[in-house]
């Protein structure tokens, strides 16, 4: 191939020339091998096909569009640049070719010296934003008559042309499929700007922020608030049921969908950013007139994140709350109506952005907290848990679900607000039950924890964490739940599970945690949990009498060799599924997945806080407190990675507790048992009992009984007060930011972009370095 000059203008229009094309048929015509040809072989004619495609956009943001050949060009250009991008950022070499300044593209036109060049990714990035708000092409033109001169595209204001009423914008546009259309295919490049992330491999260093973002959210951008507020509304008006009549999107193609996914995907993407390593932006100011706090410190210089994190206003929070759960619930309404709303596919994007308000803007959390709303959050979460449980290709769904739960579990209003009777039958595959949203939330647990596949086992410690954070606030647990939390004990307190891996026993130490803050706490609504503790007594009196010699800690992992299946199903009593639901599935052979990073250990992940008796909460120094989980490792476990002992304690912490024998593999010793059964809680239980076994034993002998209702009517009216050791102090260990987690966070979230964009596949088989790409 000959270079081409960049002055054949022949030559360069026919590639936006005004033949309509899509953005298929650009992915069609420009096949991978081709761009990657041109760039080993040709590469001045890449470079100087690239600087022509930037140039026409910015001559269309200039002009403002106004003619349907200059909307072609501009459309054809955006498509161009979204095909060829991907292939840029995978050579190295390339990278650096966007920020670099093309000789004579000066920031105010050929008159001023190359000083004031831009780099080609400022132009373009300026360009595209300039074009969402383009009248009469990606936003409606607000003159009156056609005789009026054109809108001047400098001189409008572009926070009157913000795309849907929600936050900070009151009126709603009348909906314009063209402009969707548009907005979708600009928001498509904007995505593909971004996606240089994915050419880098993870790093545990978090200075390497985004340059593409970080240009996009800065003072440079002079649409950041109206862009930030148009994307966060269109996201959370949008309503898959087709306007509120059931069944209407039968009727109606929906071409909103593919624009809310995009403006979901895109504002994920631009609230990238780790708040564990600058002052936090989560701010409490006074509230002011406008939509967004003015009276706080600067928050950070991403300013969507900053934007974010002062929205206060209660009808704003009410607005984005609302969205939010309209559209987690839209997958369970398909369960009981079919067909009666769109299925929208985007939940885990949702999930996300859900994430990043809670984490960014404490005042939202306090509002979710508030009133009853956050279980419009819970259920759907919950149904995402259940429903992926079993499917390897959902893993990094379950652990998101997790987290957020974790994050919410830390605040004493998401433990009260989990006494609500559940009443909303979404067809689950868990056994029937009548009680509370604590006993859904425990019954989904348990299924997770015993029927999900391998790969979760990291996530026990979360799941009982969040359990344990919630327990002191449960007035009343059904016996369903009560039973399953029992059995989770039997399972985790069996000598081969505890002596099979060097973290195990803090399972029992959470669960054991569970039951002390309840009857210390909660005592007179919870006889159901007294009456399943006083039949499986017996469990506890093996905790207390754990042998802690070597001859049967070696039985009892010859035993585990023998019974591989990590958590017995039996005498868990199943019972029935409910009605209408389907058996939690696989994912097909062959499904595509992407490999997510390690996430950081329980301990890592959360702090330690007490709760006062005015309900405040005080953070505990680490040293200061006595902990069963001390000399804990980080159980940090990648999902390709199977759970297994291997853990990073200190080395010689690690001599003087176990033996590692030759191979390096991790062994028990007595020492090791002995150093975590003197700590196990246990004296509360067995004053428990102590006082009540022998009285429960006496009115079975006394009336002949054998039914458990009188039993649970003695317990009901039955009183421990004075009889207990003195209450505890609550100890609730809160999430905090952490850059693992933010690294977490960035993997998973370009892997659903990543395989979520199939038409066009903007990244399939370009060479990403982010994750890898698995067959399950």
């Amino acid at each position: 191939m000959q270079p081409v000059e960049a002055t054949d203008d022949a030559f360069w229009d026919q590639f936006w020339a005004d033949t309509a094309t899509s953005v298929q048929d650009v992915f069609a015509l420009v096949p991978a091998a081709e761009i990657r040809a041109v760039r080993e072989e040709s590469p001045s004619n890449l470079a100087t096909l690239c600087y022509k495609a930037v140039e026409k956009l910015v001559q269309g943001a200039e002009s403002g569009c106004h003619t349907e050949k200059e909307r072609q060009i501009v459309l054809n250009c955006s498509r161009l640049l979204t095909r060829i991008l991907p292939y840029i950022f995978e050579d190295p070499d390339w990278r650096g070719f966007f920020w670099s300044t093309v000789p004579g593209a000066g920031r105010g036109g050929g008159d001023e010296d190359d000083e004031n060049a831009r780099p080609l990714a400022e132009s373009l990035l300026l360009a595209i934003a300039d074009l969402l708000f383009c009248p009469d092409f990606t936003v409606q033109s607000h003159r009156k008559s056609t005789v009026d001169t054109a809108e001047d595209i400098h001189s409008i204001d572009s926070c009157e042309y913000i795309w849907e009423a929600g936050v900070g914008f009151a009126h709603s546009p009348q909906p314009n499929y063209i402009h969707d259309l548009n907005r979708t295919e600009l928001l498509k490049l904007l995505l593909t700007c971004f996606s240089e992330a994915m050419y880098l491999p993870p790093s545990s260093d978090n200075s390497n922020t985004n340059p593409w973002v970080q240009f996009f959210c800065s003072t440079e951008n002079r649409h950041a608030l109206p862009l930030f507020t148009s994307l966060l509304n269109i996201v959370c008006a949008y309503d898959p049921v087709g306007y509120g009549i059931p069944y209407n999107h039968l009727l109606f193609s929906d071409y909103r969908e593919p624009l809310v996914e995009e403006a979901a995907q895109v504002l994920i993407v631009t609230l990238d950013y780790d708040s564990s390593t600058s002052s936090s932006p989560t701010v409490d100011g006074t509230t002011t007139s406008t939509a967004m706090d003015d009276a706080d410190p600067p928050g950070p210089d991403n300013l969507f994140v900053n934007y974010l994190s002062r929205i206060h206003r209660e009808e704003d929070f009410q607005f984005i709350l609302k969205g939010l759960a309209r559209l987690l619930s839209n997958p369970l309404v398909q369960t009981y109506l079919p067909n009666s709303a769109k299925k929208i596919q985007f939940h885990q994007e949702l999930l996300v952005l859900f994430w990043k308000l809670c984490d960014f803007n404490k005042k939202f959390l306090f509002f979710v907290l508030k009133s009853s709303d956050v279980l419009d959050i819970l259920v759907p979460i919950l149904y995402f848990l259940n429903d992926a449980r079993a499917d390897q290709s959902r893993v990094g769904l379950m652990h998101i679900g997790v987290f957020i739960l974790l994050l919410l579990s830390g605040e004493r209003n998401f433990g009260v607000r989990l006494n609500k009777p559940y009443s909303v039958r979404v067809p689950m595959d868990i056994p029937v039950f009548s009680g509370t949203h604590a006993d859904l939330l425990i019954i989904v647990f348990h299924k997770i924890i015993t029927s999900g596949h391998q790969r979760l086992q990291p996530l026990f410690d979360c799941l009982l964490t969040i359990i344990v954070n919630v327990s002191p606030y449960l007035k009343s647990l059904s016996m369903v739940a009560a039973n399953k939390l029992l059995h989770l004990l039997e399972a985790f307190s069996t000598t081969w599970f505890l002596f099979s891996a060097v973290q195990n026993h803090h399972l029992v130490f959470f669960l054991l945690e569970v039951f002390n803050n309840i009857i210390q706490y909660q005592f007179d609504g919870n006889s159901n949990l007294v009456y399943a503790i006083i039949r499986k007594r017996n469990v506890f009196h093996q905790l207390a009498n754990l042998p802690t010699d070597s001859q049967t800690i070696q039985k009892a992992l010859q035993r585990k060799k023998k019974t591989p299946e990590p958590i017995s199903r039996t005498n868990s009593q199943e019972g029935v599924s409910m009605e209408g639901s389907r058996p939690a599935a696989p994912a097909e052979p062959g499904t595509l997945k992407t490999s997510l990073v390690a996430t950081p250990g329980i301990d890592k992940l959360t702090e330690k806080s007490q709760v006062s008796e005015d309900g405040t909460m005080r953070s505990l120094e680490p040293e200061s407190l006595p902990s069963p989980l001390e000399g804990s490792p980080p159980s940090a476990v990648s999902d390709t990675e199977s759970w297994s002992g291997e853990t990073s304690q200190p080395k010689q912490e690690r001599r003087r507790l176990s033996s590692a024998s030759s191979t390096g593999q991790w062994s028990p010793t007595s020492d090791w048992v002995i150093s975590w059964k003197s700590k196990l809680p246990l004296q509360t239980i067995m004053r428990l009992l102590q006082v009540l076994v022998p009285q429960v034993e006496k009115i079975c002998i006394d009336k002949g009984l054998t039914d458990e209702s009188e039993i649970l009517k003695f317990l009901q009216h039955g009183t421990l007060v004075g009889l207990l050791p003195v209450p505890h102090p609550i100890l609730i260990r809160k999430y905090q930011a952490n850059s693992g987690t933010a690294m977490w966070f960035r993997t998973y979230m370009w892997g659903v972009i990543y395989l979520r964009n199939v038409d066009p596949p903007v990244w399939y088989d370009t060479d990403v370095k982010l994750f890898e790409i698995q067959r399950v």
